[in-house]
């Protein structure tokens, strides 16, 4: 349970859900009228953080330097939109949504203000004040300090029972459903989805350089040298030549031969430059969301007290 005194370790601190997801920074922290505990905490979500989600911090716990909600992310993130900035209080139908969206019982929460200690009264027993949110909702924790913007003192919440019932009685009777007291006309909201992108990282490349080997085949001329047999018949001009030495004899005359083979080198040269780039595509996709709207109907009722319903 964050007491008060923690208030200060909780805003502008990361939130992770029950499996360590990180949801986004706490922004507010809502107290209860009633018995002055910490009982709503919002948090930054949505593209650039610019909505903020509430959950309840009944159940949270600092561990380290975060708050760790027992909710799933996607469940805060998908939790009914209020507006913080109307006076720095949750109305009793807002509350009411929010109970219901987190599956909490209005009369377990009743149950859990009227338990003595720290999740109780803040003053003097049931008699000091309502259930937490009745008496005009949660008060908001400002500028970090942990101190509640509009939060009454055990005195003034004692002081204020007889408003906050007439509250919650206005909520049970639907005057306080988007019909001001005396008013005719209801308000009727919608959700707008906004979509965004946001840019993560796909995948990688890289440039790798490695060696391999093949075959490569090319024609070269390549000569040699054979032998042939020259007969040339004595002339009267080398007749001279011809008779010198021996009439008869043995002798022999050796000729060297060549011959050419192929020989193969490699040199290195640089033949390109490789380098890798990007380039940004752009597609059109398709996105589906869900957003609630309010439908207001007209109820026509006859002189036999039958309902008759007609959508507007």
């Amino acid at each position: 349970m964050i007491t008060q005194e923690q208030i200060p370790t909780v805003l502008e601190h990361p939130v992770h859900d029950a499996e360590g997801n990180k949801i986004g920074p706490a922004k507010h922290v809502f107290y209860d009228d009633a018995t002055g505990r910490p009982e709503w905490v919002t948090i930054k979500t949505g593209l650039f953080g610019s909505h903020e989600s509430f959950a309840p911090i009944r159940e949270a716990a600092m561990v380290g330097e975060h708050l760790e909600l027992p909710y799933a992310k996607d469940k805060v993130k998908d939790a009914p939109t209020v507006d913080v900035d109307n006076g720095g209080h949750l109305s009793v139908a807002e509350e009411h949504r929010l109970y219901d969206y987190y599956g909490i019982a209005w009369d377990d929460a009743w149950q859990r203000a009227n338990e003595p200690g720290e999740g109780g009264w803040a003053h003097g027993g049931p008699e000091a004040g309502g259930m937490a949110g009745a008496g005009g909702g949660m008060a908001a924790a400002a500028g970090g300090t942990g101190t509640a913007a509009g939060y009454k003192g055990p005195d003034e919440a004692a002081g204020t029972q007889e408003q906050r019932a007439g509250m919650a009685e206005r909520d049970r009777t639907g005057t306080g459903s988007g019909m001001a007291s005396g008013d005719t006309a209801m308000t009727r909201s919608e959700e707008r989805m906004h979509v965004g992108t946001e840019r993560y990282e796909s995948g990688r490349a890289r440039l790798r350089k490695y060696v391999v080997t093949e075959e490569v085949e090319q024609t070269v001329p390549i000569s040699h040298e054979e032998v042939r047999l020259v007969r040339e018949p004595i002339t009267e001009a080398d007749m001279d030549d011809a008779l010198r030495g021996p009439e008869i004899s043995e002798a022999e005359h050796e000729v060297t031969l060549h011959a050419e083979r192929p020989v193969v080198e490699t040199e290195a040269v640089p033949v390109e430059r490789v380098r890798l780039t990007t380039e940004e595509h752009t597609e059109e996709r398709t996105v589906t969301g869900e957003v609630r709207k309010e439908e207001i109907a007209l109820e026509d009722i006859d002189e036999t007290g039958e309902e008759q319903r007609r959508m507007m």
